[in-house]
């Protein structure tokens, strides 16, 4: 999965203005060079909105290029709320005609998971998926994603375990791969032990970010999604940007940070 997030510093780096031109242009870019190289592609959409309604328009016109390119389509918008209110997040990303037509986009749980439930149906109703935080890549986020819950039906065990069962519980309804998923940071090391998910016996799709510019590689995939089942979509966006804004070398990058990740999957014992 390319991730497309047009940094400011990587707008200035390919000689583009810092704004949602620049963004929109960049995004165009890096969408070229990745057609048929990639399975999926990734916007930050912080980093559209930024610019105002201008950036939003930007980033309805890139989405509209990448599903005509026959590529999964994830927006990472990272929302949460109560469930009165995130359920019009379908109307924005899920539903037909909607103005930032999404495959799927990720969600944070902390306003307790089952909150979700309304816009997860939305989406699982108009053939759409989420990607909901549990074990991210920023270490920061370990303190509270492996604290131990105090109450409810998870109880004893960690916030990232009742956050993973809960997604599984919408994927069991499902034969063969669901579409309610996971974020699970490649960075994480053994925080999966103490963190209570088996991501062996999870049947939804897991995001990974957090390979190549924040650290992780190849042997902590091994690590991290040993004994998973095809089910990993490993995220990767500075470490190819970094390469433009020559189409060429994007290309190339693509192809081979690709098949280093499928490699290193394999090696895993992952099935893909």
């Amino acid at each position: 999965c390319v991730g497309i997030d047009p940094h400011r510093k990587m707008l200035l780096n390919w000689g583009y203005n810092m704004d949602a031109l620049g963004a929109e242009l960049f995004s165009m870019r890096m969408l070229q060079a990745m057609n048929g190289r990639a399975a999926a592609v990734k916007f930050q959409s912080s980093m559209f909105e930024r610019y105002g309604s201008k950036g939003f328009a930007a980033l309805e016109r890139v989405l509209y290029a990448a599903r005509q390119m026959d590529i999964i389509t994830i927006v990472d918008c990272g929302h949460g709320g109560l469930s009165t209110t995130i359920s019009a997040l379908a109307d924005a990303y899920f539903k037909p005609g909607a103005p930032l037509l999404a495959d799927a986009i990720t969600l944070l749980p902390y306003y307790g998971a089952r909150s979700m439930g309304g816009l997860i149906n939305e989406a699982l109703n108009n053939g759409r998926g989420v990607f909901i935080a549990s074990l991210t890549s920023n270490r920061e986020g370990a303190s509270l994603q492996t604290a131990i819950r105090q109450s409810g039906t998870y109880r004893g065990t960690t916030v990232a375990h009742g956050i993973a069962q809960t997604a599984q519980s919408f994927n069991n309804k499902t034969k063969g791969m669901g579409s309610v998923g996971l974020i699970v940071g490649a960075t994480i090391g053994d925080w999966m032990n103490g963190g209570g998910i088996d991501v062996t016996s999870f049947t939804g799709p897991i995001l990974s970010p957090g390979y190549g510019w924040q650290g992780a590689e190849a042997d902590d995939l091994k690590r991290v999604f040993a004994g998973t089942h095809g089910n990993v979509l490993v995220t990767v966006s500075r470490s190819i940007a970094s390469h433009g804004p020559d189409i060429g070398e994007l290309s190339a990058a693509t192809e081979r940070i690709a098949l280093d990740i499928r490699q290193a999957l394999v090696d895993s014992g992952e099935c893909v």
